[in-house]
């Protein structure tokens, strides 16, 4: 490999500056917590406690009655899409799906899935109305291992959900949204001449940066 020039480049090869870097250690960075506008109303998510239940029904009358409470917002309050894939082939997304994950609509998928949301004056008031929204569930069947949820008798998150990428395509539902199958090279060869073979499972925990804060917006 020829080496290249550092003098060649204006940033590579140096230490520049963040210019973010100075008011994060010295604590003058503004964060979402910090800021303020008159009139700005405070947010309270309200999450599903079970990993699987049906949504029977959700009364906020007496959220709603609390001085201070501006709206309880549901999945009611979404437009509902149609079932449909669009764009590119390996990065198709659905927004029928999505609407459901952004606020569980019929069922709760997931422990921690958003069922419904509080707006208020402030933020104890906005926690103390979203203890009074009254939500009905009918807990579901579950299962938390990813082996477990392809078993053709596992509870099922979507009751018509078809495998895409299966031919002739299945007649039965399943977790399985998709199947991608791909190969590269031929590891046959490498087997038969190998001293010996190791066979094992290999399971890793997902993995994600951290940030100072969570995503947060302060709206106008």
């Amino acid at each position: 490999m020829n080496d290249i020039a550092p003098a060649r480049f204006k940033w590579v090869g140096t230490r520049p500056i963040r210019p973010d870097g100075v008011p994060k250690v010295t604590g003058r960075a503004q964060y979402g917590a910090d800021m303020a506008m008159p009139g700005m109303l405070w947010g309270k998510v309200i999450r599903s406690p079970h990993a699987h239940a049906r949504i029977r029904s959700i009364d906020a009358s007496r959220a709603l009655a609390l001085p201070g409470v501006k709206a309880v917002v549901t999945s009611a309050d979404f437009p509902d899409q149609k079932f449909a894939y669009v764009g590119p082939e390996r990065v198709q997304q659905n927004a029928w799906h999505i609407t459901r994950n952004v606020m569980a609509r019929e069922k709760a998928l997931y422990e921690g899935h958003a069922v419904a949301a509080v707006a208020a004056i402030d933020k104890a008031t906005a926690e103390e109305a979203a203890a009074l929204v009254d939500i009905d569930y009918e807990v579901l069947p579950h299962v938390i291992d990813v082996d477990e949820a392809m078993q053709p008798d596992a509870p099922l998150l979507f009751e018509d959900m078809i495998t895409r990428g299966v031919e002739p395509a299945p007649i039965r539902p399943s977790n399985i949204a998709k199947r991608v199958e791909f190969a590269i090279g031929d590891v046959a060869p490498g087997f038969a001449a190998a001293d010996e073979i190791v066979e094992k499972e290999f399971k890793t925990a997902p993995v994600h940066q951290a940030y100072i804060e969570p995503h947060a917006c302060i709206a106008r």
